[in-house]
């Protein structure tokens, strides 16, 4: 059952909750992806590595949770494919001297699974690691988190009932272990998560409802705030994908999939206010529409990007199947005035 206002005023929860939701300007896609090979519902989420030597030679990973997840290149031109059943969320981290990266994973709906591979930046290719047992039920969705005290990598698998299951990843060794340490819910169906390497806070997307954080820390406790709701002006459900633009020790923006009405909202952080919102749409490329999946990495990626690139998955890009636009975030910090 939705919650409504009490879900925040119990928790002190100042977001703003006022503004309507057509104040949302458009900021055009650069470029696109090849579309993904299944039709219907099949792209779903991204993830983005920037290669620091040649930002040119950045790549883009996106996954079709009907076949298995694609590298592009910055162009959208498909790189690579590598098959793998029923994989949905993706995220990104650098451990151990290599590109890590880890799925959520729904090969099997009574036990959820991570899928762990390597990035070869050479070859522009995913190398499968294994498949993971986590808990029981369905894998959702799958973000990463570096701890920074020590790099311990960590996994957190967003279940569809609402579980989310937080997993310690030790790739030091040949062969992966993948120990889960944790749990902890929302009430109703999530997946959308993104952890804030900086400070170490996990943000969930609970999808009616609206977004949660939690410390990130095995050793905190499991108690979730509520920092924003789905209150149809703001963030309109579906609220699906998360993504960071960091700034300084704490600040920066959250960005959430405002996939209700086809936007995507910005709250500034530390504190997680309401910031603004935006659409893509406008321009030569047609734009996005019931979006799932976001990522966004700062830093110059050559001069289509030079504040930093957002990715956004595309749910209906007909005639063809689904894809991934990417965007200017100078652009959509041009447009909200930010």
């Amino acid at each position: 059952m939705r919650r409504t206002l009490p879900f925040l005023l119990l928790a002190g929860c100042t977001t703003v909750a006022s503004v309507p939701s057509q104040v949302a300007p458009n900021v055009a896609a650069v470029a696109e992806t090849d579309p993904v090979d299944t039709a219907a519902d099949a792209a779903d989420d991204p993830a983005i590595w920037r290669n620091r030597a040649d930002p040119a030679r950045s790549l883009v990973i996106g996954t079709d949770k009907k076949a298995g997840i694609h590298v592009y290149d910055l162009t959208g031109k498909r790189v690579s494919f590598t098959p793998a059943a029923r994989l949905n969320n993706v995220d990104l981290r650098e451990s151990g001297g290599r590109v890590i990266a880890a799925a959520s994973d729904r090969a099997d709906v009574a036990q959820a699974h991570v899928s762990l591979f390597t990035l070869d930046t050479s070859t522009r290719r995913l190398v499968p690691m294994g498949r993971y047992p986590v808990g029981p039920g369905e894998a959702y969705g799958m973000c990463l988190w570096t701890r920074a005290r020590d790099k311990a990598l960590f996994g957190f698998v967003v279940l569809k009932d609402g579980r989310i299951d937080q997993v310690a990843i030790d790739v030091s060794a040949p062969s992966p272990r993948v120990t889960t340490v944790r749990s902890m819910t929302v009430a109703t169906q999530a997946e959308g998560c993104v952890v804030d390497d900086r400070t170490g806070l996990l943000y969930v997307a609970e999808e009616d409802v609206g977004l949660w954080r939690f410390a990130a820390d095995p050793a905190a406790p499991t108690t979730a705030t509520p920092i924003a709701q789905v209150d149809g002006k703001t963030l309109v459900a579906d609220a699906e994908g998360l993504a960071l633009a960091p700034s300084g020790r704490t600040g920066g923006y959250l960005v959430a999939s405002s996939q209700g009405d086809n936007a995507y909202t910005l709250y500034r952080l530390p504190g997680v206010t309401y910031a603004g919102r935006f659409r893509i749409d406008g321009g030569a490329i047609d734009g996005t529409s019931d979006t799932d999946g976001i990522e966004l990495t700062l830093g110059d990626f050559g001069p289509d990007y030079p504040k930093g690139l957002f990715v956004a998955q595309d749910g209906d890009n007909a005639p063809d199947t689904q894809n991934f636009k990417y965007a200017s975030w100078a652009q959509v910090l041009k447009a909200l005035g930010l």
